[in-house]
C-alpha cells in the first residue's frame, strides 16, 4: 500500500476581515497527494489556489477540518528537507547571489555547502552565467528560475510550485517545465503547480480545478482532452 505524502479531510480556512465577518478561502477540501504525483491546479485567482499550496507545504494552518502528511512527518519537518516551495514571487535574498540563495537550503538542512551540485542545477535552468550575481543584477524570470532551482536543491518528496512560470514567455516558460520534469523523472517526488496557464496544466498527468474555495474535481489530462 502506497502511503500518501498529504491527506486533507474536510479542511477549510477563513480570515479575518477587519470588524466584519470571516472571510472563507477554502471550503470542505478533500484530497490526497501520492508519491510521484503530477498535479496541475488551476483556477482564476482568489480561487484559492495559493492558500491550499500554503497549507500542503504546512505554511498556514486550517481552521477546519484536518491535514497530515502520512509519508513524511510532522508539520515542524516538512522544511527544507521534506517540502520544496516556489512562491509567485521569486523571495531570494538579496544579499546573497544565486548559487549562495540555491545552497541556503543545504546549509539551513545542516548539511556542507555542494557549490558543483548548485552549479549544474543552476546550469539546467540555463543560468549557469549568473551564478555569482545578486537578486537586483537578475530578470525577474532569472529570479524565478533560481528560485525552482533553489526548491529542487535536496530532492525534496514534495514540490509546490505557485505559478513559477508567470514571469516567463512561453518559450522559457516550457523549458523550465523540462528542467523540472526531468529532474524528477524515475523519482518519487510529487510536483503541484499553480496556474493560469493552460499549457502548463496540460503537461501535469493530472489536472485539480478550484472553484470558489472548493476542489472540484480531480481528473487526468486525458479526460480533461476529451
Amino acid at each position: 500500500m502506497i502511503e500518501p505524502l498529504v491527506v486533507c479531510r474536510q479542511l477549510g480556512r477563513d480570515f479575518p476581515d477587519g470588524s466584519g465577518p470571516r472571510v472563507p478561502v477554502l471550503h470542505d477540501v478533500d484530497c490526497e497527494i501520492l508519491p510521484g504525483a503530477r498535479i496541475g491546479l488551476v483556477g482564476p485567482s482568489g480561487s484559492g489556489k495559493t492558500t491550499l499550496l500554503h497549507i500542503f507545504g504546512g505554511l498556514d494552518c486550517p481552521t477546519s477540518g484536518a491535514i497530515e502528511w502520512p509519508a513524511l512527518g510532522s508539520r515542524e519537518r516538512l522544511r527544507p528537507r521534506q517540502v520544496g516551495i516556489v512562491f509567485q514571487s521569486p523571495s531570494l535574498f538579496p544579499s546573497l547571489t544565486a548559487i549562495q540563495n540555491v545552497e541556503l537550503p543545504r546549509l539551513l538542512a545542516g548539511e556542507k555547502a555542494d557549490p558543483r551540485a548548485s552549479l549544474a542545477l543552476l546550469a539546467a535552468f540555463g543560468l549557469g552565467d549568473v551564478a555569482n550575481k545578486l537578486p537586483e543584477e537578475l530578470s525577474g524570470g532569472q529570479a524565478q528560475r533560481v528560485a525552482m532551482a533553489r526548491a529542487l536543491a535536496l530532492g525534496p518528496r514534495l514540490v509546490l510550485a505557485d505559478e513559477p512560470t508567470g514571469q516567463l514567455d512561453s518559450l522559457t516558460a516550457q523549458h523550465v517545465l523540462d528542467a523540472v520534469l526531468e529532474r524528477l523523472e524515475g523519482t518519487s517526488t510529487a510536483l503541484i503547480v499553480a496556474t493560469h496557464d493552460e499549457t502548463v496544466a496540460a503537461r501535469m498527468a493530472k489536472r485539480w480545478s478550484m472553484d470558489h474555495g472548493r476542489l472540484t474535481r480531480d481528473q487526468s489530462v486525458m479526460e480533461v482532452a476529451s
